[in-house]
């Protein structure tokens, strides 16, 4: 009899390990599969895709913590000055990312690197972006709000609005607050709305000016090498005609003919 009840005392046991372990995993995989980003608030929509909100939360980084399977990020209303390269690489779902109302000046290459494929909107409005780097909206497709940002219209820009893949109606969003050359006028418009002002002309011209001042110094050098080679053969003229006048047979040829031009 005690043998069967140390039997069953030692299965039970076991037995307890087991579902314990099992209850415990059970609460990870669920734990993990419901985190969210630390501080930020989390929901599920009806389709099972997630959405992360982080809006005012006075953050200066991009949080590295967003589930994988996140579909939706609101990251607005903080403090971020930069999108650092690859931020947000490992969201392969993301369809909306919101970072409107932060104080970003500068976007990375490959700031959104690997939201080309499910990238459906993106918003950067109401930041402080100058300068448009086509590198960081690299692979991306997506509708952009690019307005309200002190973009600063010049050669760059022109050239690199033609090398991004964006929603060409989102480009319309960039107004521009500075320009250069100034005499252009194009402060306060959407350049992509000005197609008749060409902001390289003043690049152009400095690059015909330097071909002029090149191909006058090419000139010049030709120049001064052909009065060098004539002055040069002149005086290997003048050299030899005083070495043909100083030898005898020459002199007395000279001398005879001096003698029948005087008797003719």
């Amino acid at each position: 009899m005690s043998l069967i009840a140390d039997w069953l005392l030692r299965h039970s046991v076991v037995t307890c390990l087991l579902l314990h372990s099992l209850v415990l995993m059970t609460f990870c995989f669920h734990n993990a599969a419901t985190s969210c980003s630390n501080g930020c608030y989390c929901s599920e929509s009806d389709t099972g895709g997630k959405t992360v909100r982080c809006s005012n939360m006075r953050l200066i980084e991009i949080p590295q913590d967003i589930p994988n399977d996140t579909q939706r990020v609101y990251l607005d209303f903080n403090l971020f000055t930069t999108v650092p390269t690859n931020a947000f690489a490992g969201l392969p779902n993301l369809v909306e990312l919101d970072l409107s109302h932060n104080e970003l000046s500068l976007l990375e290459p490959g700031a959104f690197r690997g939201l080309g494929p499910s990238l459906q909107f993106l918003d950067i409005s109401s930041n402080k972006l100058v300068s448009f780097n086509p590198e960081a909206f690299d692979g991306l497709r997506s509708r952009a709000n690019l307005t309200n940002n002190p973009w600063h219209c010049d050669c760059n820009l022109q050239m690199a609005l033609p090398r991004v893949d964006l929603e060409p109606a989102s480009l319309a969003g960039i107004v521009c607050k500075t320009a250069d050359p100034e005499e252009t006028g194009v402060q306060g418009l959407a350049f992509l709305l000005a197609p008749a002002i060409d902001l390289c002309v003043v690049m152009k011209r400095t690059t015909d000016v330097a071909m002029l001042v090149v191909m006058f110094g090419w000139f010049s050098m030709v120049i001064s090498y052909l009065v060098y080679y004539v002055r040069a053969n002149q005086e290997d003229a003048r050299r030899h005609l005083e070495y043909l006048k100083s030898l005898p047979g020459i002199q007395g040829k000279s001398e005879e003919s001096s003698t029948i031009s005087t008797v003719v």
